[in-house]
């Protein structure tokens, strides 16, 4: 068998034999499973080392291999029109405030948000926490006539969508998003608590309003070992 089909094989049985397990749960040490397996250690640890690559197994120093952490999910469910239903991601979230500051759009704002040339937006960068643990940097630019009053301690935690309809009107009814694999820079990785150039998942997301106003561009940069997006989706006889 090649050495790349080896790996393979090693990798998908690693998955079996952590699969269940609780978060932190010890497995047995590099030796006994490439003794176990009949199985090379350079093999086996390359293995190993992908899972821990993708936040399936956690190596610590002197101690051992443990698995990962729960992977936090956000759920999309297809609803019969078509669209997708976002119900609200696992796990207890909250925020640090980073930045907050309004400013003149720029250019480039002006035409994400299709504002006036003149007109001013508020920009937020948060590190959003789920049961204390850092998952995302969030930033997100909004015209800043559509939350006059907004204040720093109103992003530290509760629905932010709930609060534009509650505080200030605003409706939030769709989004066009987009997810894309990147890594982290020096100061994302210092934040997420992980190394330079770390596998991250970047999400956009442009929102508008039940009147078709845009209200929001964010652009996040998610721990990929931690978070994953599950869509759920129906087919008919036209579907490719």
């Amino acid at each position: 068998m090649r050495a790349g089909l080896k790996r393979d094989a090693v990798r998908d049985y690693l998955l079996d034999l952590v699969s269940g397990r609780e978060p932190g749960s010890a497995i047995p040490s590099e030796r006994d499973l490439a003794k176990e397996l009949g199985v090379s250690r350079p093999t086996l640890r390359a293995a190993v080392d992908d899972l821990v690559r993708a936040g399936v197994l956690v190596r610590e120093q002197g101690r051992g291999t443990f698995t990962g952490p729960h992977r936090v999910t956000q759920s999309l469910a297809a609803t019969p029109s078509g669209s997708f239903y976002v119900p609200p991601a696992e796990g207890d979230w909250a925020s640090h405030v980073l930045e907050f500051e309004v400013a003149a759009a720029g250019p480039q704002m002006v035409r994400r948000l299709q504002l006036a040339p003149a007109a001013l937006v508020l920009r937020v960068v948060r590190l959003r926490l789920v049961d204390g643990e850092p998952m995302a940097i969030e930033r997100l630019h909004l015209p800043h006539d559509r939350v006059t009053g907004l204040e720093p301690s109103d992003m530290v935690s509760g629905s932010f969508y709930q609060l534009l309809r509650e505080r200030f009107a605003v409706d939030v009814r769709s989004a066009v998003q987009t997810l894309e694999a990147t890594v982290t820079d020096e100061t994302e990785a210092r934040l997420l608590a992980v190394p330079v150039h770390f596998p991250a998942l970047m999400i956009e997301r442009t929102t508008r309003d039940v009147d078709g106003h845009i209200v929001e561009f964010v652009r996040s940069i998610y721990r990929s070992d931690r978070y994953q997006v599950t869509s759920e989706l129906h087919f008919d006889a036209e579907s490719g």
